[in-house]
């Protein structure tokens, strides 16, 4: 039996440069014309929330796909500018059939994307998303049948502010814990975060500074948020003694990273170290079990071992830790970018907002600095090379990638890990060594990579 894969979803929904297949006016009207018929065929409300961040193609991706969904007969409602688990929660919360993203994430800001969830709140299955696609290929193969080339962009509705609201109000809600003392520099990576963050922080009587919270349609990314976490950790090592903690967010913010108060960066692996441990101290940790992905380090398997803790990884995307999230009951799992999930409560996907404010709750609960929260998380020397590919040939298949695969395998013999994929946003393949020898490190990753640039590179 063979496997169908995806031709358009990647692991975080469709993805490319705006104006160019699959994210032309015709292609995604299309696409919310197959989401819409989806939609009608499983009985759902018939309605559907639509939110969207702040790249220039934002507006228009998001009427084209509102328009394909009313033509097939669904009832839109717009969020406006709003975090992707913004729409999550609506969808979930409102009891929407579906809640829909136009956002790209972190990829610069000539790039966007359809991110779709389901009434539950949950991103859809692959299975799901392979017979969408299959949809929207048919509708492409006829254009003329179903294309309304009439493009007038939709105003703003006066629900939009209502309905992020909504969500800001209920992130305020979970907080039970007085932060007022806590002193932030936040970076909001002239994203969605600039919607909600100001309004959210001020709820929690959080003295916050802002950086990076003017987008322009263009901005989103650029030397700033969770993409370049060093920017907020410079800025905060730049006045020592004034602020607490620092905070990124990526351009949707469903990512968080952080810095200390002396401007060291700390990723999501230790974000998942410091939650799981005040989890189990309240025992709200079931089976005392963490996901996170293959490029977690070596070194937070250690030290959760060493607090009692056991580890499962998963691939690489927030939807697969989810998956085994939901299959070993776990409540806490994560990426070392920044994609947290707590499933102690109400949350059901990684959302950085959400996350800044659980760090910051168990700063106050246990009156531990960050860096003390962390410090005994040994991090293995890791390096990650991205190679640009023209194909994505399984690895197994192309005899010059496995031997360089194997013979770093045997090299490490057990004392680090190698990991190599190709990623589900862009046309990369990822190689990832971990070793005790920074030097060894770098020499396996640079022959794997290049093997993989002889055989497959652009």
């Amino acid at each position: 039996m063979t496997t169908q894969t995806r031709q358009l979803f990647g692991t975080d929904g469709i993805r490319g440069v705006a104006g160019e297949f699959p994210l032309t006016q015709d292609s995604t009207y299309m696409i919310g014309r197959a989401l819409g018929h989806d939609l009608s065929r499983s009985g759902g409300s018939g309605r559907a929330v639509i939110g969207q961040d702040t790249r220039e193609s934002s507006a228009w991706i998001a009427d084209r796909v509102t328009h394909g969904l009313t033509a097939s007969g669904i009832e839109v409602h717009s969020a406006g500018v709003i975090t992707t688990p913004g729409v999550a929660y609506l969808a979930r919360s409102r009891k929407y059939a579906a809640g829909v993203v136009i956002s790209a994430s972190h990829n610069p800001w000539t790039d966007n994307g359809i991110k779709v969830f389901s009434g539950d709140g949950y991103k859809l299955p692959d299975a799901h998303e392979i017979a969408i696609e299959q949809e929207i290929f048919a509708l492409l193969q006829n254009p003329e049948a179903h294309v309304d080339s009439s493009f007038q962009p939709t105003p703003s509705l006066p629900g939009e502010g209502k309905l992020r609201h909504a969500y800001i109000a209920w992130l305020a809600q979970n907080v039970s814990t007085d932060l007022s003392r806590l002193r932030v520099l936040v970076d909001c990576a002239n994203g969605a975060a600039t919607a909600e963050a100001p309004e959210l922080f001020r709820l929690c009587r959080i003295q916050a500074t802002f950086l990076s919270a003017a987008p322009d349609g263009k901005n989103i990314n650029e030397n700033c948020g969770a993409l370049h976490p060093e920017t907020v950790a410079r800025a905060v090592a730049e006045k020592p003694g004034q602020f607490d903690l620092g905070v990124t967010f990526d351009g949707d913010a469903d990512r968080a990273l952080f810095c200390d108060a002396n401007g060291r960066v700390v990723n999501g692996d230790a974000v998942l170290l410091l939650a799981a441990r005040y989890l189990k101290s309240h025992g709200a940790l079931p089976g005392e079990t963490v996901v996170a992905t293959t490029m977690s380090n070596m070194g937070l398997e250690i030290a959760l071992r060493n607090s009692g803790i056991r580890l499962l990884r998963a691939n690489v995307g927030d939807k697969y830790v989810l998956e085994e999230m939901q299959k070993s009951g776990a409540a806490l799992g994560g990426e070392q970018s920044g994609h947290i999930i707590f499933r102690d409560g109400e949350a059901t996907t990684g959302d950085g907002l959400l996350t800044a404010l659980r760090v910051m709750e168990t700063m106050a609960r246990t009156g531990k600095s960050l860096t003390e929260l962390v410090k005994d998380l040994k991090v293995f020397p890791q390096m990650i090379q991205n190679v640009r590919v023209r194909e994505k040939l399984p690895f197994a298949k192309v005899p010059e990638i496995q031997k360089a695969i194997d013979s770093a395998e045997r090299e490490l013999n057990g004392n680090g890990r190698v990991v190599v994929r190709y990623s589900g946003t862009e046309a990369l393949a990822r190689v990832m060594i971990e070793a005790e020898s920074e030097e060894k490190m770098k020499l396996l990753a640079q022959s794997i990579a290049g093997a993989i640039k002889h055989a497959l590179g652009v």
